[in-house]
């Protein structure tokens, strides 16, 4: 299969934040790239740096506090790091579009839903007013919300929740993004509508050749919709690969943590979900060595002054853990053995 080329490209990327406190280093030398149609998630529970990581693609950071200390973010042939805030702009909802975590706060509560989908593609897309509200009300229907006609003149207040986010999807989509962002998109939202959401962005993607970015602190709901996963600790990643290897064949402890705390269908009559111990380290003054050492039970002294490099274990599959060493002990993958 021919290797697709690469519309993202991230490359030692390291943002911190100044407070009054010191400075939290919230990602710390994160590398991936994202190829042209790929669906790809980040995961790590709140705090270790995936929407920071996201919203630095977009320079969305509020600077100060925030800086990006170094790095680059490669978009085709700009580096988005360098760019000055207008020519940023115009990146911005046309090239790569974005979703957040709660429509209610992202959408404006003063203007209707279809004028939200019109401003975009009249300042991105140069259409007129008429060709604009025409197209607002086909991306309502493409992300199939009923009476397209009828809701693009409605508010956001008037849409129930799972309908403000597809709303949001429209928003982001209309001007056919080369990228799209997703920051927890299903977090507010119940079950079965979460379900009818990630279907929505997986078959858009198909449509429409999107690569898509889903950030994301549950892995229950990567499974279905991206072909690689990216998992991040304390700013770090820890293990990437495709998803099928990282559900099947886990090797980082704080990975393995992950899927022992997801809720299994196959798991044994009233087995008990096995949360992961302790907390993230403080990021006012990162570790020197692994970050998930002082949670792991299986540390060495060397997890614990050493971060160790990413080596790979399979194809396209890397992990940073010195347990890969040839000379580290052989522990069983409890994952593995549980039938995953």
């Amino acid at each position: 299969m021919e290797k697709k080329e690469n519309v993202l490209e991230v490359k030692d990327l390291q943002v911190s934040f100044d407070t009054y406190a010191g400075e939290v280093q919230a990602v710390r030398g994160v590398s991936f790239h994202i190829e042209k149609g790929e669906a790809v998630a980040i995961v790590g529970e709140s705090g270790c740096g995936k929407s920071v990581t996201a919203q630095s693609i977009m320079r969305l950071i509020p600077m100060p506090p925030g800086r990006i200390k170094g790095g680059q973010v490669l978009f085709g042939d700009k580096d988005l790091t360098k760019l000055s805030d207008k020519a940023m702009e115009g990146i911005r909802g046309s090239d790569i579009g974005m979703i957040f975590q709660d429509p209610m706060t992202s959408l404006n509560p003063t203007m209707s839903v279809g004028k939200q989908i019109t401003e975009g593609l009249m300042k991105h897309q140069h259409m007129n007013k008429a060709d604009a509200a025409k197209k607002a009300i086909e991306m309502l229907k493409v992300v199939g919300i009923p009476n397209p006609e009828t809701r693009a003149q409605q508010f956001p207040h008037q849409f129930s929740g799972g309908m403000r986010q597809r709303a949001m999807i429209a928003i982001a989509l209309a001007s056919n993004p080369k990228l799209l962002i997703a920051d927890e998109p299903t977090t507010a939202l119940d079950v079965t509508i979460q379900a009818q959401i990630l279907d929505l962005m997986k078959d858009l993607q198909k449509q429409l050749d999107t690569s898509i970015i889903l950030i994301t602190h549950d892995l229950g709901v990567v499974a279905q919709v991206v072909q690689r996963v990216i998992v991040m600790y304390a700013g770090k990643i820890v293990e990437s690969g495709p998803v099928d290897e990282i559900f099947k064949n886990p090797r980082h402890p704080y990975t393995w943590g992950l899927m022992k705390s997801v809720p299994r269908l196959d798991l044994e009559n009233k087995e008990e979900l096995d949360p992961i111990e302790g907390t993230p380290p403080d990021l006012f003054a990162p570790p020197a060595g692994c970050p998930f050492a002082s949670r792991c039970e299986y540390a060495m002294n060397i997890c614990k002054k050493h971060m160790p490099e990413a080596v790979e274990v399979g194809k396209d599959h890397k992990v940073a853990c010195w347990l890969e060493h040839p000379l580290a002990p052989k522990v069983e993958n409890p994952v593995k053995k549980g039938g995953k």
